[in-house]
């Protein structure tokens, strides 16, 4: 825990060079921890949207558990980790500010969708800020497109497509099988397993994002020469990166968690359990073999299909288009944004302290319009306007 709380001296500890970049090296790594911060808050719907939607656990409760099971799926694998860190781009042909420029992309827009209630990617929010960042810096060929379309594109677009059949058939199944049983036993009995469906999701969760902010402050700390490269994460960039991200799913990200709750399709027990077992089996087997993929779009892919699955189940395509736009957009806005910010940053400290400043302006700001309409524990479970107006 020390590596969390002082940063220079952990990085004292872990024999990373005090001197030349060491500044921009720290900088990287507080930004990268608020980037998982982000991420946490972010894609807490991810887990738990739909247990919350159902009653199955109450939003506190559910937000508690998942930053528990975040934090422990953290330990489980790096492959992610390794891909992000030596797959998606030359790490010998970037700097740390580089780096930095592309953290800055991706938190802005992991700030802009959750104001808007949109779960969108935070995965790739921070792959489009960093390659936007590498790009503009050091050219097309720093850019391991064969990597990036492999193990980001196709997981992308097969995912959803994967999670949601599975998660159709899962909820026809479901309704199948109980149509004899009474509706309270069968929502008891269901609910029951969202539980541990639900579980599942978050310890997934935690084993694929924690890892990409594990791999970015590995890449940071292998372009400042302080690991060599195709290093592997150490334990402290493991525990630091659990951590943040554990914190801020415990916030709770109630503006996505209800849009994914309750503005797709009215959620039962039955549809919530296939939708998050169909997504937990999806990112645990991507975990395993190294795919960043987004548990935004797995799990999106899951409700759409529960609410497909059920006969006379209203899907509501509007808010579901609004998230395949967000989708679309995602890679190249935070690109755009994180090649301007690497590109300033690049520049020398001045350049470093300026995108910082014009960063936390900007969060500030979105912090403060998110005030005027706030979503918390108590009214996630209303339902949003862009849902039932299409506004």
């Amino acid at each position: 825990m020390i590596a969390c709380v002082n940063p220079v001296l952990a990085l004292h500890i872990y024999g990373v060079r005090m001197m030349g970049v060491s500044l921009i090296v720290i900088v990287v790594i507080v930004t990268a921890l608020a980037f998982d911060f982000t991420n946490g808050f972010h894609d807490t719907a991810n887990a738990m949207a739909t247990s919350i939607a159902t009653g199955a656990l109450k939003p506190k409760v559910a937000v508690a558990i998942s930053a528990v099971l975040n934090l422990g799926g953290a330990f489980l694998s790096v492959e992610v980790a390794k891909t992000i860190s030596s797959g998606i781009v030359d790490e010998g042909r970037i700097s740390p500010a580089i780096i930095f420029g592309g953290l800055v992309g991706a938190i802005i827009w992991n700030l802009a969708t959750w104001l808007l209630g949109l779960p969108s990617s935070s995965s790739h929010a921070l792959f489009g800020g960093l390659i936007g960042a590498t790009w503009v810096a050091s050219g097309s060929s720093a850019v391991h497109f064969t990597t990036v379309v492999e193990k980001v594109l196709i997981p992308a677009v097969a995912s959803p497509l994967v999670a949601g059949v599975v998660a159709g058939l899962a909820t026809f199944i479901a309704y199948k099988l109980t149509r004899r049983t009474d509706s309270t036993t069968r929502t008891a009995g269901f609910r029951a397993g969202q539980i541990v469906s639900a579980s599942l999701v978050s310890l997934a969760h935690g084993t694929n994002d924690a890892q990409k902010t594990m791999g970015i402050i590995t890449l940071t700390l292998i372009t400042a020469g302080s690991l060599a490269p195709g290093s592997q994460p150490p334990v402290w960039v493991i525990i630091c990166a659990g951590t943040a991200i554990a914190l801020g799913t415990y916030l709770g990200g109630w503006r996505i968690i209800r849009t994914l709750g309750k503005g797709i399709t009215d959620i039962e027990s039955p549809q919530g359990f296939a939708a998050e077992a169909a997504a937990a089996a999806t990112i645990l087997t991507s975990s395993n073999v190294g795919f960043a993929l987004s548990t935004t779009h797995v799990c999106s892919g899951g409700v759409i299909g529960s609410g497909i699955g059920k006969r006379l189940a209203e899907v509501r395509w509007g808010t579901a288009g609004r998230m395949v736009i967000a989708w679309l957009l995602t890679l190249p806005a935070a690109a755009v944004v994180g090649a301007l910010a690497g590109e300033t940053a690049s520049q020398g400290t001045a350049g470093t302290i300026i995108v910082a400043l014009i960063a936390v302006a900007i969060a500030a700001g979105i912090y403060m319009m998110s005030r005027r309409n706030p979503v918390h524990a108590d009214n996630v479970n209303d339902v949003p306007e862009l849902a039932t107006t299409g506004s």
